[in-house]
C-alpha cells in the first residue's frame, strides 16, 4: 500500500511541477497556446481555455497528491483501520481503476505504466492483508 501511495503521490508532485514550470504540458505549437489564451470556454467568458487547462492540470495533481498522502498515512499510522474498511479499500480501488482507464484512453504509456504498477501494488497489499488475517 505504501508503494502504491508513493507512486501516486510522486506522479501528482511531478505533474504539479510540470503544470507550473517548464514546457512539458504546453502545446508543441506555440500558436495553439496563444489561441488557448484568447478563447474562453462556453461555460464562462471569465476565463480562457489556457487558464482552464492549467487549473485542471493543477487540480488533477492535487487529487493524486491527496490520494497518496491519505492512503500512505493510513497504511503507516492506521493500517487496521484501512485494511478493515471495505469502503476505504473500494474507494481507493475505484480511484486507481479510474486513473488507469483515463490513462489508457487519454494519456500515454508512461503514466499508464506507473498507474498500473500502483494498482497492482494496491491489490497485492489487500491480498497480503487478507492472507495475514486468515492465518491468525
Amino acid at each position: 500500500m505504501i508503494v502504491s501511495a508513493g507512486i501516486v503521490f510522486s506522479l501528482g508532485v511531478l505533474h504539479l511541477v510540470y503544470t507550473f514550470w517548464g514546457p512539458k504540458l504546453t502545446p508543441r505549437d506555440p500558436a495553439l497556446g496563444a489561441r488557448m489564451a484568447e478563447v474562453s470556454p462556453v461555460i464562462s467568458k471569465e476565463t480562457s481555455m489556457w487558464r482552464v487547462w492549467v487549473g485542471f492540470n493543477a487540480s488533477h495533481s492535487m487529487g493524486l497528491i491527496l490520494f497518496g498522502l491519505v492512503f500512505g498515512y493510513l497504511a503507516i499510522a492506521h493500517p487496521s483501520t484501512l485494511f478493515q474498511s471495505g469502503f476505504l479499500l473500494a474507494v481507493g480501488l475505484a480511484t486507481l481503476l479510474g486513473y488507469l482507464i483515463l490513462a489508457k484512453l487519454y494519456w500515454f504509456r508512461v503514466p499508464m505504466a506507473w498507474i498500473a504498477i500502483a494498482l497492482a501494488s494496491y491489490v497485492a497489499s489487500i491480498v497480503a492483508a487478507w492472507l495475514q488475517r486468515s492465518q491468525t
